[in-house]
């Protein structure tokens, strides 16, 4: 299976065109809640991909307007180009969205594209999950407050983190949009430092809110002082390490997560990643 099969064409692609401004993406992400933007410049031969705008990048440089000091260099892709090598690239580089570009732009692919291909069985897979899930788990207390937590999480640099109760085991998962979800940004107080500027500060939360990310700008945000155990989802879907590739990529996408716990009886025993997932097309 290739790339093609797999991306968003061009003409389905909300794209930001140079020469423009900051206003021009606030708007396209806005409407779209995407995380992120390609930027192209209209051509003769068509559109030439010229970097990628993402939600980070115009939070954390709230004063800069030109749209070519906020691209960022990510890595490529060709529509020919396999998804075992793709997969390769996106978890050498750490890239979960990935533009297609062969002379022009083309689309997108996206690690959930990936993870769809092998859930359907388009992209043929071996094996069981158990050699490719993570040993290493982010955990937490279920009673830990909730601002206790989302600091884990920012300084284990992950989206997650496993709750476990006063017996040590498992009890909830807690997820980055969990928190995303209950938090409240604070605006004009002198105490929470460098605020975003006003004609941005709406438009970046709710899109921050809308599609989650690694990036919680923690300075300007409050939250409930409640204990993980409020806030965690108890229902807990988990794979054991039997679990084919395929049963847990499906698992992924139906449940809209990127992680499952791997239990082996009834005790936790490690996690699968949807990255994990990727490495086992090319390993």
């Amino acid at each position: 299976m290739n790339v093609a099969d797999a991306m968003t064409p061009r003409e389905d692609v909300v794209t930001a065109e140079l020469p423009g401004t900051r206003s021009d993406v606030l708007e396209y992400l806005q409407e779209q809640s995407f995380s992120s933007v390609p930027v192209v410049k209209p051509s003769d031969g068509g559109p030439e991909y010229r970097g990628l705008i993402s939600r980070d990048a115009l939070i954390e440089q709230p004063d800069e307007d030109q749209l070519v000091m906020l691209m960022e260099d990510v890595p490529t892709t060709t529509a020919e180009t396999s998804l075992e090598k793709l997969a390769e690239t996106m978890v050498a580089e750490g890239a979960r969205r990935v533009p297609v570009v062969d002379g022009e732009f083309e689309g997108i692919v996206t690690i959930t594209d990936v993870i769809h291909a092998i859930a359907t069985g388009d992209q043929a897979t071996d094996g069981s999950v158990e050699a490719h899930a993570t040993g290493n788990v982010n955990t937490t207390y279920e009673g830990a407050p909730l601002p206790v937590a989302e600091r884990e999480l920012y300084y284990a640099n992950v989206p997650y983190t496993v709750a476990l109760d006063d017996d040590g085991k498992m009890s909830g998962v807690l997820t980055e949009v969990d928190i995303i979800d209950v938090a409240r940004i604070v605006e004009g107080e002198e105490a929470t430092g460098d605020n975003f500027p006003d004609q941005d500060s709406e438009w970046s939360w709710e899109g921050i809110k809308a599609v989650g990310s690694r990036y919680l700008p923690t300075r300007d945000i409050e939250l409930p002082a409640g204990s993980v155990s409020e806030f965690m989802t108890e229902d807990v879907v988990t794979v054991s390490g039997n679990t084919s590739i395929q049963e847990t990529a499906q698992q992924m996408i139906s449940n809209d997560v990127e992680q499952i716990p791997l239990v082996t009886a009834e005790q936790l025993a490690g996690i699968v990643r949807d990255v994990d997932l990727l490495e086992a097309l090319y390993e």
